[in-house]
């Protein structure tokens, strides 16, 4: 290991693994490490295999979390080209700015094992007119859909075209960072330390808690980001065929008639599966689908979250959201699943009832009552939701629909950076999901690239 490098780079998710790649291309006199908690991309592997492990057993690092290629290694790989959701970087770099950057890695992805994919675009859409029609509003964007198999595909061969240019360490958590005397900065691990120049910071919504650490240790100013919460949808995947052979994923927002909150679609999975997510040893639920059709289902899922942001006199939106996950744990033992007609009944859903429903649920999960995890408004709104997009897709609100829950989106507190996404130490940069800036693939990627050419050019 070199004692010194030009950038260091902690996190090897979507932000950090795409100003990697740039920094390697624009200067490849830089001497450049990556430093990951998590394992390298060939040794990631959920134990859970549906036989003799049913559930998460709380592995030292979750595969399904950390590793070469972040959280986003094993989703559905959704690239959205877009400014209306995902984040805000275009606030940072501008409206075009941050589109060029989204398009510049979707052409990275294409010449890494992506090719062949489809572009889905919401534009010219019927499907906008008939949401309309229905109080409902699809949100504009362009989706590249690369499947869980392809963006694994796609990581592998960037990680190959790297490792011979960058020193990555794996298994190697960072646990603090320092600003030295002369303005460089020196990083920290359990077995002891590197010197940089730079260094970026990029450690999703999984190193949320470490950030803030980090953050109250530099006294890096912070503000309170919002909290998603809510449940995942399985239904025949022909319900929702409309909308997904047109769009791949359409993001549908409604505003609920008794609250005025805004519901909304995300990370919808055509023929694909519910999975655990284990987010510092709680257990949530998500999503993924395939490119593969070898590896696809008859059913197709999809999120509903309402978000929260608390300001006064509690700020902590993702210890609230915690606390509901905690909640979800206790009762069912992780994940909990319930048809939709059970829950509209008042009555918890068995074993029974979900084994002859028409539903084939894709994830193994205890047979529940969410009404005794969500409160009574989220859940108001979630039931209003899916009486919404029945009227554009008619099938959504039927008894069999299952509805895992909790699904949750922490976000990270937004760290306070400049129009570089720079700190307020010079040379320390913020970056992806971790900053609070960022809250998508697309829209991560692209912040590492950015921060990768300011650096190539100042310095």
């Amino acid at each position: 290991m070199e004692k010194y490098y030009d950038v260091v780079i902690i996190g090897a998710g979507p932000g950090g693994i795409y100003s990697a790649y740039e920094l390697m291309k624009l200067r490849p006199d830089f001497k450049i490490a990556v430093f990951e908690s998590g394992n390298p991309l060939i040794k990631r592997k959920c134990p859970i295999d549906g036989d003799k492990i049913k559930s998460c057993i709380s592995c030292e690092t979750c595969s399904i979390m950390s590793g070469f290629g972040g959280a986003g290694a094993f989703s559905d790989g959704k690239y959205n080209i877009t400014n209306d959701f995902g984040g805000t970087l275009y606030e940072y770099v501008g409206r075009d700015k941050a589109t060029e950057l989204m398009k510049y890695v979707d052409e990275i992805n294409m010449t890494h094992g992506g090719e062949g994919t489809k572009l889905y675009t919401t534009a010219g859409s019927a499907l906008k007119k008939r949401c309309i029609q229905n109080k409902l509003t699809l949100l504009d964007a362009s989706v590249r859909h690369l499947g869980t198999d392809k963006n694994y595909i796609v990581l592998g061969n960037m990680y190959d075209e790297m490792k011979d240019n960058i020193d990555f360490f794996f298994r190697t958590p960072i646990e603090k960072v320092e600003r030295k005397e002369n303005g460089e900065y020196e990083v920290i691990f359990k077995d002891g330390c590197v010197e940089c120049r730079d260094c970026i910071i990029s450690v999703g919504r999984s190193g949320s808690k470490w950030m803030q650490k980090v953050c109250q240790e530099m006294k890096i100013p912070t503000k309170s980001n919002r909290v998603d919460l809510g449940v995942r949808v399985e239904l025949p995947a022909v319900v929702f065929e409309d909308i997904t052979n047109d769009l791949y994923e359409g993001k549908i927002v409604y505003r609920t008639h008794k609250f005025e909150d805004a519901v909304r679609t995300f990370c919808m999975n055509p023929h694909g599966a519910v999975v655990n997510e284990n987010t510092n040893g709680i257990i949530t639920v998500n999503g993924h689908s395939y490119e593969d059709p070898e590896l696809q289902t008859d059913n197709t899922n999809f999120a509903l979250l309402v978000s929260k942001h608390f300001s006064e006199p509690f700020k902590d939106s993702n210890e609230y959201g915690e606390s509901i996950a905690k909640l979800s744990n206790m009762l069912g033992g992780g994940v909990i699943v319930q048809r939709f007609g059970d829950l509209e009944r008042g009555r918890r859903s068995n074993a029974k009832r979900i084994e002859e429903g028409t539903v084939r649920p894709t994830l193994k999960a205890t047979p529940g009552d969410l009404s005794l995890v969500l409160p009574k408004r989220l859940l108001d709104g979630i039931i209003e939701m899916i009486y919404a997009l029945d009227k554009i897709a008619p099938g959504t609100a039927n008894d069999d629909t299952l509805l895992y829950g909790v699904e949750v989106k922490f976000y990270n507190m937004e760290v306070s950076v400049n129009e570089n996404l720079e700190t307020i130490y010079p040379g320390l940069y913020c970056i992806g999901d971790g900053s609070g800036v960022t809250h998508s693939l697309s829209h991560a990627s692209a912040s590492g690239v950015y921060v990768a050419r300011h650096i190539a050019d100042i310095r």
